[in-house]
């Protein structure tokens, strides 16, 4: 039945989705489908609506947890990828690279993205849930954003309506709405002041986060006037396991993947952490993170 629709689109059969999250995950989907117009896309979830088949709608595969061992349906976004520069307003598909973008906006002397050369996700993900790093998110630089609403009506957000705070926003918490395109307002600056800005900020990634291990990132918020890791690490949890899932002996907000965890052991794991610095500190920690189930 769903191979009589998609028939024309492209799209992919009992898939493992290990490479398309970055904590490699061993997980499968019946269908990997890749739309290419925002007609294709609303087109096939009116149908998977219409015969209440589930589906998900997959980013860069960062900052989030598979928390299934299967899935029916992944529609990704990542043939949505147009980019158009006018000034210093730049709009960007939601299947575009952040990393992609960041660079695109350097070279074009527009500085607003620098903190994202290192992100791997896409501007649809990102935009949702407020992506930053550095002191800086994309509550700073997004100036609206097109989606399709809970009805599959195309509709513009301004920055207000986004409702952005920290690692958050009216798209995180709302889910059927799915970002089409975002538009950001950036500011003028010479490209090799960017330049220097994106190498130091690479090189603060790589000398203190597990980049080159299976990881989706920093797993928790940074509670007001502290930092996540620093609690983690003064509570002796650096190097503690659960099953293959390892906080990161680097950055100790980071889980990694040590030994072909599951999504079981990692989501065991925060629980675990989130419970000792309740005991220890009295603080509620917020996972970062999207659990997808």
């Amino acid at each position: 039945m769903i191979e009589n629709f998609i028939r024309n689109y492209e799209y992919y059969k009992d898939v493992n989705l290990k490479k398309y999250n970055t904590y490699k995950l061993d997980c499968t989907a019946d269908y990997l489908v890749y739309p290419s117009t925002v007609l294709e896309l609303t087109n096939f979830i009116t149908f998977l609506k219409g015969y209440c088949i589930k589906y998900i709608i997959l980013g860069g595969g960062s900052n989030v947890i598979l928390a299934r061992p299967h899935f029916s349906v992944v529609i990704k976004l990542d043939r949505l990828n147009n980019v158009t520069v006018e000034g210093n307003i730049v709009k960007a598909e939601a299947g575009v690279s952040l990393i992609k973008l960041a660079n695109i906006c350097m070279n074009n002397n527009l500085y607003g993205l620098a903190f994202a050369g290192g992100i791997p996700g896409l501007v649809g993900a990102s935009t949702a849930m407020n992506a930053g790093a550095y002191n800086e998110d994309m509550s700073m630089i997004v100036k609206e954003v097109k989606v399709l609403d809970k009805d599959l009506e195309l509709i513009t957000l301004t920055n207000k309506d986004l409702e952005y705070s920290y690692r958050d926003s009216f798209l995180k918490r709302n889910k059927e709405y799915i970002v089409i395109e975002t538009t950001f307002k950036m500011k003028h600056k010479d490209k090799e002041e960017i330049r220097k800005i994106m190498d130091d900020r690479r090189e603060r990634r790589i000398t203190t986060q597990p980049i080159n291990r299976p990881t989706a990132g920093s797993v928790f918020r940074n509670p007001p006037g502290d930092s996540a890791g620093r609690l983690i690490e003064e509570a002796g949890l650096k190097g503690y396991s659960h099953g293959g899932a390892l906080v990161s002996r680097k950055h100790a907000n980071f889980i990694v993947n040590n030994n072909d965890a599951t999504y079981e052991d990692i989501i065991m794991l925060i629980d675990y952490i989130r419970e000792r610095i309740k005991i220890l500190y009295d603080i509620d920690l917020i996972l970062e993170q999207e659990i997808i189930r």
